[in-house]
């Protein structure tokens, strides 16, 4: 049966700046590309200039140029939808069910990820609002912002013009949050009850605004995705733009005191200079910018300064993948493994300590197979169990931790990566290919898409009457293993991961990107 599309006969809704006219679809009104904020190169963000009439927002704006060109890969696992570019990208998008002031409808507010540097609201397939609005009964908005050097580099020592560049990425986000608390209403939300929720770098800039007295009053939740920061994935390199920014102006060919001229350069021939200065810069230790800045605007990620005493009054979800950066192909169906075959990878992996991780991972995961240990993540299990212990200690409101453990029907039981929760909780496995698995993707989605829209509604993430899972506290951990099976489980891979921090090098994510997972 046929879906019904409708133009003509639906209103243009009222913002502070002009009247915008989007479309219905299947019983969703959409509205693309809605400009909530413009702003000079490198320099704070301004309330957008109203305009006459109508404006027709039925296209996705544009998205923030890259430094580099993307490559599609991995489609199969995260697919993508590519956009135009250009820095002029202060734009977001609207889906909701109901265009009436009196709905007071929960608002979700999706920021993506890419870190600080690349990704827009529309790029993963798994990003569309429609699912989520109809099926949560909420208003869902998406949003677009400066990045890598537009949104993240310092120019601050060059003139009042530039006083918190470094930080105009998130600037712009606490203007479209600002923007949503003054027009949410006309689209039928609540401007009293809006969530952050973000993946990645989307999830750093949850906490991020966190940590922004700016944003204060203008969210009330906040879901972190496998997007916790302790300084250790992305080092902060302290300093400042006096380093960069002159190797720049050098590179263009701009006499040194003529800095305004950065902001006309062509966007690719700034961005290719950038690429050529600032490796050398960073291998010292220089600062480069490409990520905030902390100052008296924004105060720094909670793991590394402290949240501050309104972030702690913030109800708080946080979770991981099993897997997280885990993409390489395994050169084995673990599924098939012998035990002599299984005992082989992990020593050529671990060593004299094989066995002593064999017994800790199938203590902490036994479900799992012995081999899939050798995937299981080291970047965000760990932070995120320590943000939300952190934000327990405040005592101010609860923090909820989870943990995504499915594995797919990929390569012999691929375990979650990276961005493979994300449809499950927008509710579009329906988008997602590998996403779909009989008789469990449809009730897994369900539990994950269900507690996220509870939790927005009432700050629990738990069905009505129940309390399974509870809140961390200064004592214990339990988190809801998010699998075949969910269950709430407290405390329970803390050994795991201490003796693997104790036997394994740091981290190193570029080293396990490239790297043929062969042991």
């Amino acid at each position: 049966m046929a879906k019904v599309f409708n133009y003509d006969e639906v209103p243009a809704v009222s913002t502070k700046a002009g009247k915008v006219k989007g479309y219905e679809f299947d019983g969703v009104h959409i509205f693309k590309g809605i400009p909530y904020a413009q702003a000079g190169r490198f320099q704070m963000p301004r309330e957008v200039e109203p305009w006459e009439g109508v404006k027709e927002t039925a296209s996705y704006g544009f998205v923030c140029p890259l430094l580099t060109q993307d490559t599609p890969t991995g489609e199969l696992l995260v697919p993508h939808r590519y956009w135009p570019q250009d820095e002029n990208c202060q734009n977001l998008n609207v889906w909701t069910t109901a265009l009436d002031k009196t709905a007071k409808k929960p608002v979700m507010v999706w920021l993506h990820g890419g870190g600080y540097a690349a990704g827009s609201s529309i790029e993963q397939a798994a990003y569309d609002g429609s699912n989520m609005a109809v099926q949560g009964d909420v208003v869902v908005v998406s949003v677009n912002h400066r990045l890598n050097i537009l949104g993240f580099l310092d120019l601050s020592p060059y003139g009042e013009k530039y006083r918190n560049s470094g930080n105009a990425g998130l600037a712009d986000l606490v203007a479209a949050l600002r923007w949503i608390h003054d027009n949410i209403e006309e689209f039928g939300g609540d401007p009293e009850n809006v969530t952050l929720f973000g993946q990645s770098g989307g999830g750093m800039k949850v906490t991020g605004l966190m940590q922004i007295p700016e944003a204060d009053g203008l969210f009330h939740k906040a879901i972190v995705m496998s997007g916790v920061s302790d300084g250790k994935l992305m080092p902060i390199i302290p300093g400042d733009g006096t380093k960069i920014v002159p190797a720049l102006l050098k590179e263009l060919g701009i006499p040194e005191g003529e800095v305004e001229k950065l902001e006309t350069v062509p966007y690719y021939e700034l961005a290719k200079a950038y690429n050529t200065v600032s490796p050398a810069l960073a291998a010292q230790g220089i600062y480069i910018g490409g990520m905030p800045m902390v100052n008296d605007y924004y105060l720094g990620e909670p793991l590394i300064t402290g949240f501050r005493d309104h972030a702690e009054t913030i109800p708080l979800m946080v979770g991981s993948v099993f897997g997280e950066f885990s993409f390489m192909p395994t050169p084995y169906n673990k599924e098939k493994l012998t035990e002599e075959e299984s005992r082989a990878i992990l020593a050529g992996a671990y060593g004299e300590h094989a066995d002593k991780v064999k017994e800790l991972f199938l203590k902490a995961y036994p479900d799992k197979k012995p081999v899939d240990v050798l995937a299981l993540d080291r970047i965000f299990r760990q932070p995120s169990k320590a943000l939300a212990q952190l934000h327990a200690k405040g005592g101010k409101a609860p923090a909820y931790l989870y943990l995504f453990s499915l594995d797919f029907p990929y390569q012999n039981g691929k375990v979650a990566w990276h961005c493979s929760d994300i449809p499950f909780i927008f509710h579009n496995t329906d988008k997602v290919e590998i996403c779909n698995i009989p008789g469990v993707s449809d009730e897994l989605e369900e539990k994950i898409f269900g507690a996220a829209m509870q939790f927005a509604r009432h700050g629990n993430p738990n069905p009505e009457g129940s309390d399974e899972w509870q809140p961390v506290t200064p004592e214990q951990e339990p988190t809801m293993v998010y699998d075949r099976v969910c269950e709430v489980r407290s405390d329970y891979d803390d050994e795991l991961l201490a003796y693997l921090e104790e036997i394994l090098p740091p981290f190193d994510l570029m080293a396990l990107l490239s790297q043929d997972v062969q042991h």
